[in-house]
C-alpha cells in the first residue's frame, strides 16, 4: 500500500475508535478513593463487610521508613476489659427473694422455691458468675404445709461449725405463713428441721415471714415482717433477740418500722440490718411485689433493736420504666460487704417483648456511701466493674 494511502486508513481507524468510546454504551468506572493518608509506624485495616460478616482482607501497605528517633505513645483510655466487667443479671433464672452469705472464699445464695426446689441455692466465687446446686431442704419439717408454693425467703448465717437457715413456710394449723429454722453441717445442706412447730407464728397478725438474722458483736438477732397485707392489717418490721445457738428467741419481738409512707403502700418486708462504721442501717422493700411500684428503702437505726427513722428519701432502688427493656420490680434486697465495697443484691422481674414476665432474675449493683448515706447505683443495664475487694 502506498504511504499516503497507509496513512490515510489509520487515521480513519482512530476517528472510529474515538466516536465509539463516546457512544452511550460507554463502561461507567467509579472514581478511586484517595489513598487513606498513614502515620508512621501505623496499619492500615480493610473495612469488614457489613453484608457478610467477614473478617477484613488485609490491606497492602506501602512500607514507611521508621524515624530515627520515635516518641513514646501514651497509652489510650480505654472502657475496662470484659473480663473486668459484668452486665445484669447476674442470674438468669427464677431466683426470686435472694439472700446471699459468705462462707470461707464462696457465696452462697438462697432463693424462694422454683424449678422443683423447696429452697433453691446457687453457689459464686466472684458474686458474678454463679452455679446452681441442688435443693438446700428437700424435706419440710411435721409443721409445715406440703405443697402449694409456699417456701419462701430463705437466709441463712453460720454459728460455729453450723449453718443454720431461717425460711417461711406455711403452718398447718394457723393456715398462715410463719417462719421455721433448719440446720446442716454444710452451706449447700441438705438443711433439716426437726421442730415441730414453727420458730415465729404470728396468726393473728396474718403470719410471719422474710426471716433476716444478724450479728452483732457476741449477740444474734432476728428480723422479720408480719404478713398483715394478707388480711387488711398494717405491716411492721420486728426484731428479736435469738439464742446463742440462733434456735430460739430470747425476750419479746420488738417493732421497728410500718408501712407509713405513701410510696410503700399496703406494706413492708424483706428487712436486711448492716452495721456501717458505727451505724445501724435497715434495708426493707416495699409496695406490691409484682408491679413496677415495688422499691427499696432504708432506715437509720440507733441499735440492732431500734429504734428506727425511715430516710427521707426513700426510695433508694426503684423501676425504670424508661429504659428498654425496663426494670421492673427490683427488690427484696441482700447486702454484701466485700472489702471496701458495698453491693446490693436483689430481684427483678423479666420482661419480654414489652411485657412482664414469670421470672425474677437475680441483679446487682454497687452501693456508694455519701455522707452516711447509702447510694445505690442501679438499677444497671449496661457493663460495670466486676467487684473487687480491696487491702
Amino acid at each position: 500500500m502506498p504511504d499516503l494511502l497507509r496513512g490515510r486508513w489509520r487515521i480513519s481507524l482512530l476517528l472510529a475508535l474515538v466516536i465509539v468510546g463516546c457512544g452511550d454504551t460507554a463502561t461507567t468506572i467509579a472514581p478511586t478513593a484517595p489513598p487513606a493518608t498513614v502515620a508512621s509506624g501505623q496499619a492500615v485495616i480493610a473495612p469488614t463487610s457489613a453484608a457478610t460478616n467477614l473478617p477484613p482482607a488485609p490491606a497492602t501497605v506501602a512500607p514507611i521508613a521508621a524515624p530515627a528517633t520515635v516518641a513514646p505513645i501514651a497509652a489510650p483510655t480505654t472502657a475496662p476489659a470484659a473480663a473486668d466487667t459484668f452486665t445484669n443479671p447476674i442470674l438468669r433464672t427464677d431466683f426470686p427473694d435472694p439472700g446471699v452469705t459468705q462462707v470461707g472464699d464462696s457465696y452462697y445464695a438462697y432463693a424462694t422455691n422454683g424449678s422443683g426446689k423447696n429452697i433453691q441455692v446457687a453457689r459464686s466465687e466472684d458474686l458474678v458468675k454463679w452455679e446452681v446446686l441442688r435443693d438446700a431442704m428437700p424435706a419440710l419439717p411435721k409443721w409445715a404445709q406440703l405443697g402449694g408454693s409456699y417456701v419462701w425467703a430463705p437466709e441463712m448465717i453460720q454459728i460455729g461449725e453450723q449453718f443454720v437457715l431461717y425460711y417461711t413456710a406455711r403452718d398447718k394449723a394457723a393456715d398462715k405463713q410463719c417462719i421455721g429454722v433448719a440446720t446442716a453441717d454444710k452451706p449447700e445442706g441438705k438443711f433439716k428441721d426437726t421442730r415441730t412447730e414453727a420458730l415465729v407464728c404470728q396468726s393473728d397478725e396474718g403470719g410471719s415471714i422474710d426471716p433476716s438474722p444478724f450479728r452483732d458483736g457476741d449477740k444474734l438477732y432476728l428480723y422479720w415482717k408480719n404478713d398483715g397485707n394478707c388480711c387488711s392489717k398494717a405491716t411492721y418490721i420486728y426484731v428479736q433477740e435469738l439464742a446463742p445457738d440462733g434456735l430460739s428467741l430470747v425476750g419479746e419481738p420488738t417493732r421497728l418500722l410500718r408501712n407509713d409512707a405513701t410510696w410503700e403502700g399496703t406494706l413492708i418486708e424483706a428487712p436486711t440490718m448492716i452495721k456501717q462504721a458505727d451505724d445501724y442501717y435497715m434495708f426493707f422493700s416495699a409496695n406490691f411485689y409484682a408491679g413496677q411500684e415495688y422499691a427499696v428503702g432504708y432506715a437509720t437505726c440507733e441499735s440492732a433493736v431500734g429504734p428506727c427513722q425511715d430516710a427521707p428519701e426513700n426510695p433508694i432502688l426503684a423501676s425504670q420504666m424508661t429504659q428498654n427493656p425496663p426494670v421492673v420490680g427490683p427488690g427484696h434486697q441482700t447486702v454484701v460487704q466485700l472489702g471496701d465495697q458495698t453491693w446490693m443484691l436483689y430481684h427483678v422481674w423479666e420482661v419480654s417483648g414489652g411485657r412482664r414476665g414469670n421470672n425474677r432474675y437475680m441483679w446487682m449493683d454497687r452501693i456508694e456511701w455519701q455522707d452516711g448515706k447509702p447510694d445505690v447505683l442501679g438499677p444497671t443495664t449496661a457493663a460495670q466493674p466486676r467487684p473487687v475487694s480491696t487491702p
